[in-house]
């Protein structure tokens, strides 16, 4: 019996090959990466004592690299187990849970017209390609050569370039005795009983064919070379080859890139972006990282990515990296990915989420400095539970019991969709943790009893009797809730430097932390490092009053978890000659340098999420062809982009300020 291909394909997919393969080998724990769905064993076809015979469920196939056999699900029963090939089908099919295909010459008819159809699109894009090289195809050759694209790299893709005309593709493929049956099922033209003559689909557009998993052409994506196009880009209509929401640009070349990238000749694995697959918005995206060496990306089809499509990128591998623009559109589709995402998540697999500078694309960030601009964008990649944690609070004002209960509550809905009750738990937990630390209480005595300030306009601790009993200071170092929790941890990077002279300032002059403690503790960090330092330090202060808050007792606590940031930022801080965070500082200048940074802090982040806010309007506004509020908001982006800069200018805080004074405590300036 004749098997189709799409049929080997499905049951293929269904049935990682490791499974197969396991049943006769022992996986080396040493040398296999599940998570990489990477297995390494001794080779069942020839006696040996070092692993050196490996298989891959991304590829699908098996090489030993002592003996060279080699080959795939098929391959393997039929050579280990001697079974006939369609033995070993059914034995696959079984595994998958799919039926044998019963003789239908309807199907048998079908699929030879399949592989007639793939003929048909693989004249096509020759012939595209031949048109690119011609006097016609000048101004797209120009246009690929302004992007920054190589003689390789345009034959790599096989990019080609459609004519400026209604027929001339149609008449070289009816030349070559294509039928006109073909041309309208391979959707390379449009046709329809309400148009009298066909014509070609694609005209005077720039042509990126688009593979199957098979890497064969399936369809063409066509970027419009006139700018009064009314599509910039056009994708081939649904045929019996190409269904648009079950298909990846890139996606073979991507997966047969996956394993070499990151293998040494032992076997091991980088720990680079290589091991992974990062998916981009758009072909040239693709294209320019792929000329820049990052060769493991691929794209959607100019549409939202699908379920179909994420389930593409969990065979490939178990965290896929999706790549967005860093504008007010490019969070919103990383914000529906999130979406997407959360109710398919299993153990072991999730997404993580990498968003470039705002403005810019791969394309940009690759063509101007090489991938190392893009590299640096990939190691910031944020996890999923990160995504869906800032989205939910970055905005929001909780300083109410009832704000903060409808935070919760909007996060216990949104992972209640996760399908799988580990994954659904570990969630619910981590939000627990995050809103404890997002919310933790200002006051904590040792026994976690709450002490509170004094009423009166919030100034002063009520410490009367601030003191525990015997009159000595509380014990206050950092809770073991607290530690294991993972806030606490070793740091290297500086932190920005007005962060820095906020944190150090009162962790040098806690005098200060006295008069407005409300304020002070409401203090939004950019720095995680910081956030981790200030939910630490909140809580010291919180279990010590009066005169027991010294710098001192302050330091004592933090020193053992946070020594190393807390010398980093005092560094930073002298380097800068900002003599008012340091602790020589008279508190009368620790309290104006202060005021200058929080204000110019709090100016900062307002105006960051006016732009933010700004953006989404014009998104908006673009989407609904509202020129002229598009227009009138790009004016007030304007300003607050000048008002910016202004702010900027201004971020340079008296320097000596408290040597200027004659008020500094001595040890200053050393």
């Amino acid at each position: 019996m004749r098997f189709s291909p799409t049929f080997l394909d499905e049951i293929r997919d269904r049935v990682p090959i490791s499974d197969v393969i396991g049943r006769r080998v022992t996986w080396d724990r040493r040398k296999t990466n599940v998570s990489r769905a990477d297995y390494w064993a001794c080779c069942p076809f020839h006696g040996e004592k070092s692993p050196s015979f490996h298989c891959e469920d991304r590829k699908g196939r098996y090489h030993c690299f002592g003996c060279g056999v080699t080959g795939d699900h098929f391959r393997f029963l039929t050579d280990l187990e001697g079974l006939s090939f369609p033995e070993a089908v059914q034995q696959i099919a079984d595994m998958a849970g799919i039926p044998m295909p019963i003789a239908d010459p309807v199907m048998e008819k079908r699929e030879k017209e399949r592989t007639t159809l793939q003929d048909v699109m693989e004249l096509a894009t020759r012939f595209f390609q031949d048109q690119l090289q011609t006097a016609n195809g000048a101004r797209a050759r120009a246009y690929l050569r302004d992007r920054g694209l190589t003689g390789r790299t345009i034959e790599t893709f096989r990019l080609g370039y459609s004519p400026d005309s209604r027929n001339a593709l149609k008449e070289f493929l009816a030349g070559k005795g294509v039928p006109k049956e073909q041309i309208e099922a391979c959707g390379l033209v449009v046709h329809g009983s309400d148009i009298p003559v066909s014509y070609d689909r694609f005209r005077d557009r720039i042509m990126f064919p688009i593979l199957s998993s098979r890497e064969k052409v399936i369809a063409f994506g066509g970027r419009a070379m006139s700018p009064d196009a009314p599509a910039k880009y056009l994708n081939s209509n649904e045929t019996e080859l190409f269904h648009k929401g079950n298909v990846l640009y890139n996606f073979a070349r991507a997966r047969r890139a996956m394993p070499g990238a990151g293998r040494t000749g032992n076997g091991a694995q980088d720990d680079g972006s290589a091991g992974t697959i990062i998916a981009v918005e758009g072909y040239m995206d693709v294209i320019a990282l792929h000329q820049a060496g990052v060769e493991n990306a691929v794209a959607p089809l100019g549409t939202a990515l699908t379920e179909n499509q994420l389930e593409l990128l969990w065979k490939m591998t178990p965290q896929p990296v999706l790549c967005f623009d860093g504008d007010g559109a490019g969070m919103r589709a990383a914000n529906r990915a999130a979406d997407l995402a959360l109710p398919h998540l299993k153990p072991g697999r999730s997404v993580r989420f990498a968003l470039l500078p705002d403005g810019k694309d791969p394309d940009d960030l690759v063509r101007q400095d090489g991938r190392a601009p893009f590299d640096a964008v990939m190691a910031q990649a944020r996890p999923l539970a990160e995504m869906v944690w800032n989205r939910e609070s970055a905005n929001g004002k909780f300083d109410t019991p009832e704000a903060r209960a409808e935070l919760e509550a909007r996060l216990k809905q949104i992972v209640a969709v996760i399908a799988d009750e580990n994954v659904r738990r570990h969630y619910q937990q981590d939000i627990r943790n995050r809103l404890n630390a997002f919310f933790q209480p200002q006051f904590q005595n040792r026994n976690g009893g709450q002490r509170g300030f004094e009423t009166g306009g919030g100034r002063g601790f009520t410490g009367r009797g601030g003191e525990a009993r015997g009159g000595r200071p509380p014990s206050t170092k950092a809770t073991d809730r607290l530690t294991r929790s993972g806030m606490i941890k070793g740091h290297q990077d500086a932190p920005a430097l007005r962060e820095s002279v906020l944190a150090l300032t009162i962790v040098n002059h806690p005098q200060l932390l006295q008069e407005e403690y409300d304020e002070i503790a409401a203090i939004d960090y950019e720095s995680r490092d910081l956030q981790r330092l200030w939910s630490a330090m909140l809580g010291v202060a919180g279990a010590v009053a009066g005169p027991h808050l010294t710098r001192e007792h302050l330091v004592e606590m933090l020193e053992q978890d946070f020594g190393t940031l807390l010398k980093v930022m005092d560094q930073q801080i002298r380097n800068a000659r900002l003599w008012t965070a340091t602790e020589g500082a008279a508190t009368e200048d620790a309290r104006e340098g202060y005021l200058q940074a929080l204000a110019l802090h709090k100016r900062s982040k307002a105006l960051r999420w006016q732009k933010i806010e700004l953006e989404r309007e014009i998104a908006d506004a673009t989407e609904a062809g509202d020129g002229d509020s598009i227009e009138q908001l790009m004016r007030a982006l304007q300003e607050v982009h000048l008002e910016g800069v202004r702010l900027e200018n201004q971020e340079a805080i008296i320097d000596g300020f408290g040597i200027m004074s004659g008020r500094v405590k001595g040890a200053a300036t050393k």
